[in-house]
C-alpha cells in the first residue's frame, strides 16, 4: 500500500498549505481547511510519525552565506560493492548536501556547495577524489537554479 492511500483529502490540503509556507500558524491552516486547530496539529503529528513529513527547518540561500558555487558530481566507483563505504566517507564532507545512488553511467550523484571555484577544487581533489573506492568523478557547475519546489500534493 502506498503512503498516499493513508492520506485523506484533508491531509493533502494540509500538506499543500504547509509545503508552500512552513511557518503558517496551525490556526490559519485550520481556517483554510475547515477543521479545528487541534485536528491540524494531530494530523501533522501523525504525518510526522508516519514519515510523510520528514524534517522541518528553514531553507537557507547558499549565496547569502557565501556559498556561491553549486555543482553536481557524477562519481564512478571502482566496484559497485563499495557504495556504502564511499557514502560513509562522503557524509563527512559538509559541503555535500545531497547524495543519490543512481542508475546510468554514475554509481553516485552528489550536489555540492562551495564558496567559489577554488574551494570546489579543494573539496574535489583534496577530499572526494581521495576516498578509497572512487575511480573518477565528473563535475557540472550549475549556472542558475531555475526551478526549486517540493512535489505537488494537492488534489
Amino acid at each position: 500500500m502506498t503512503v498516499r492511500n493513508h492520506l485523506d483529502d484533508i491531509d493533502l490540503k494540509i500538506l499543500d498549505i504547509i509545503t508552500q509556507n512552513a511557518r503558517i500558524p496551525f490556526k490559519d491552516v485550520a481556517n483554510k481547511v475547515g477543521v479545528s486547530r487541534a485536528a491540524v496539529h494531530q494530523r501533522v503529528n501523525r504525518m510526522i510519525d508516519e514519515e510523510v513529513i520528514t524534517g522541518s527547518g528553514y531553507n537557507i540561500d547558499p549565496k547569502k552565506v557565501e556559498y556561491g558555487t553549486c555543482s553536481y558530481m557524477g562519481i564512478f566507483l571502482e566496484k559497485g560493492s563499495l557504495y556504502s563505504e564511499v557514502v560513509e566517507k562522503l557524509e563527512l564532507i559538509p559541503e555535500i548536501v545531497e547524495c543519490h545512488y543512481t542508475t546510468g553511467q554514475y554509481a553516485i550523484f552528489i550536489k555540492v556547495y562551495a564558496k567559489n571555484n577554488e574551494h570546489l577544487k579543494s573539496i574535489l581533489s583534496g577530499r572526494i577524489q581521495k576516498i578509497n573506492g572512487i575511480a573518477s568523478t565528473e563535475t557540472f557547475i550549475s549556472l542558475e537554479e531555475s526551478i526549486k519546489r517540493t512535489i505537488p500534493v494537492s488534489l
